[in-house]
């Protein structure tokens, strides 16, 4: 009798574990095919721009906290030698292949979400090993309740100086050290 008291409670706990777990990934949004922009441009001189379409990124929708890894050398620019600078001198991805941004969005709530809304995320950037936190970006967010998907996009400007890229003198007029980023994340529910 005790044996079978055993197994019972065995069952019970796994069950319990499986419903917790099931539960848990119910507040979840995932990509893969994120993607994140950059433009560091001066007007009069060549495009400093980069796309990477391969972001991963998630949400937990049950406390709004917000992360997203991009692989430095999944940037993409329209000049081949642009992108081999930006590897090799700038960013250096051999010795710091990935960004990083962690965060929170302020007051998120799945109630809230109806077509399409803004929220402010704040969070900490880290890339070329220096953390950044970044406050009050503006995110737009929509929600597909048929589709079981969220989008997110939005944009903010960071300073190349603030993560120790220095911009040589040589083309200091034509890369500014303001470096405007935007972000489009469709995550899908898991």
């Amino acid at each position: 009798m005790m044996a079978y008291l055993k197994i019972k409670l065995n069952h019970f706990i796994y069950a319990i574990a499986f419903i917790s777990l099931s539960a848990f990934s119910q507040s979840k949004y995932i990509t893969k095919t994120g993607i994140v922009g950059f433009e560091a441009s001066v007007p009069s001189f060549e495009e400093v721009k980069a796309t990477n379409n391969s972001v991963t990124a998630i949400i937990n929708t049950s406390n709004g906290e917000f992360a997203a890894l991009v692989l430095v050398k999944g940037f993409r620019f329209k000049n081949a030698l642009m992108e081999e600078h930006f590897n090799e001198n700038y960013a250096e991805s051999d010795q710091y292949p990935k960004a990083i941004f962690k965060g929170q969005i302020v007051d998120f709530s799945m109630e809230k979400l109806d077509a399409t809304n803004k929220f402010k995320i704040n969070g900490e950037l880290t890339f070329h090993a220096r953390k950044v936190p970044l406050e009050a970006i503006e995110v737009k967010i929509t929600y597909a309740a048929t589709a079981n998907t969220i989008e997110l996009n939005g944009s903010f400007t960071l300073l190349a100086s603030d993560f120790d890229i220095i911009i040589p003198k040589i083309v200091r007029k034509k890369v500014s050290n303001e470096v405007d980023v935007s972000f489009n994340f469709k995550l899908d529910k898991k």
